[in-house]
């Protein structure tokens, strides 16, 4: 009963995102975990995650969490040919030219997680609502719309408009999503059949399926799939994105063998799905090694 009252005030609290970061940070990781959140000495990947929230803000961050900005980063790092092909970039839903995009595109956000529009077919798009919808995507901020993830905060919305990727045979792409840690590549969270049959595994380097899996609310692929042929190059691709930071998601679709680069993120799902076996959050969490304050410093404010 008291667990069911406590969760109860923290799930009120947890939509007080106005809250100190050290405060807020402590109520999120408790409500999903379950846990208290000793900031002085985290342990599991979630308690890491909510470190780095509070912790951890390089101006670098932001640009790399901005799904139009890293493109600077993606070309300097790795080159230009591992991007998506991109159509158009607006500040105003209402600016978009429709009659210049072709009949398949994807429009997303650049400033929060998972809103994007999926056009397959432009001539049953209702224009006028989705103009409506991406308006009120651009009315969002992600730091207080989800859990204080800080990267995204300072991020100036726009709307990004990129070329409709389709993998042959498959009616949805696949995700795949490199864990690195200061600058190495660990393991693989691949996302299959978003569309039909949502699944999710993790693999090895060498895509052999490992023992563990990213929060029990996805189905689990329970065995083998097919190895993309590119997947060395997306290894080595994603630790070159990822050098010197202490942690990052670092994502990439194989479209017909060719790698094109998906995003950069700081913060999986929010620190709120946790690896199961339960014993594999400590194990990754082991790996990630986070950064000393110095004396009297409240922020880390540089990368290596």
């Amino acid at each position: 009963m008291l667990k069911k009252i406590r969760r109860f005030f923290l799930r009120h609290l947890r939509k007080m995102r106005f809250l100190p970061p050290k405060l807020y940070v402590k109520i999120h990781y408790e409500y999903f975990s379950g846990k208290k959140l000793d900031l002085n000495n985290p342990q599991d990947f979630n308690a890491k995650i909510a470190w780095y929230k509070v912790f951890y803000r390089p101006e670098i961050l932001t640009q790399l969490a901005d799904k139009y900005a890293v493109r600077d980063y993606v070309k300097d790092k790795i080159g230009n040919k591992y991007l998506n092909e991109l159509y158009a970039v607006y500040n105003n839903a209402e600016d978009i030219d429709f009659n210049s995009l072709p009949n398949k595109f994807v429009i997303k956000a650049n400033h929060t997680n998972g809103h994007n529009l999926i056009v397959s077919d432009k001539l049953n798009l209702d224009k006028k609502k989705s103009i409506k919808l991406l308006n009120k995507w651009l009315g969002k901020n992600q730091y207080y719309r989800r859990g204080q993830e800080w990267a995204y905060k300072n991020i100036k919305p726009k709307l990004v408009i990129e070329k409709f990727l389709k993998e042959k045979n498959k009616s949805a792409l696949t995700d795949y999503k490199f864990y690195c840690f200061d600058g190495v590549a660990k393991f693989i969270d691949v996302h299959i059949d978003r569309e039909d049959d949502h699944k999710q595994g993790c693999f090895d380097l060498n895509f052999n399926l490992l023992p563990f899996g990213k929060s029990k609310s996805y189905k689990s692929i329970s065995s083998s799939i097919e190895k993309p042929a590119n997947l060395d190059e997306m290894v080595q691709l994603s630790q070159t994105l990822a050098t010197n930071l202490p942690f990052v998601r670092v994502d990439f679709y194989s479209i017909n063998g060719n790698t094109i680069f998906g995003e950069m993120t700081f913060y999986p799902s929010d620190g709120r799905k946790d690896f199961y076996p339960n014993e594999y959050n400590t194990i990754i969490g082991d790996y990630f090694k986070l950064p000393k304050l110095k004396k009297g410093q409240k922020v880390i404010t540089k990368i290596k």
